[in-house]
């Protein structure tokens, strides 16, 4: 606004909803939002299904589980640093490949993306639902994430400038 009135400055945001457990989609949306953070986005990462994999500890404490969520646990990576890739992952060695990869070019690996993220104070939010339907206990998941079910989403997601779905 001009003409002596005190211009307004509105904060941009981006949202995105992390679906998939696929390490270099993982690395995208990561990427993304580190990027957008450093463009003075609000930014939140809404984790669901197999993007909650990203948010899990590499050695979570041991929590009460029924036995299908037990085979979950067993079935799901550990970690944003063990899942598979989308293409070409060619039995586990697509994974160590890009990682040697990123090395390589002294590129962030997942987990430092992930750290980079919470020190920008990225929202970090597991879903609820999906981590009730899969036996996700808040204790596997790393510190310093938020919680809440789809319609924090949408009320984040409405007003956003950037809504993305990976």
């Amino acid at each position: 606004m001009t003409g002596g009135n005190k211009e307004v400055e509105q904060t941009k945001s981006t949202n995105i909803v992390l679906f998939s457990g696929d390490y270099d989609k993982v690395m995208a949306a990561y990427i993304i939002a580190n990027g957008a953070a450093a463009y003075d986005h609000k930014v939140t990462i809404f984790h669901t299904f197999w993007g909650l994999n990203a948010l899990r500890k590499d050695n979570p404490p041991a929590v009460k589980k029924s036995f299908i969520e037990k085979q979950f646990a067993k079935m799901m990576p550990r970690g944003a640093d063990k899942m598979g890739l989308s293409n070409m992952n060619m039995g586990g060695m697509g994974p160590k490949m890009i990682k040697q990869v990123i090395n390589k070019h002294n590129a962030m690996t997942m987990p430092q993306l992930i750290e980079m993220a919470q020190e920008q104070e990225i929202e970090l939010v597991a879903c609820t639902m999906t981590m009730d339907l899969l036996g996700l206990k808040q204790e596997e998941l790393l510190d310093d994430v938020n919680y809440a079910g789809v319609a924090a989403y949408l009320a984040d997601a409405e007003n956003g400038n950037v809504n993305l779905f990976i």
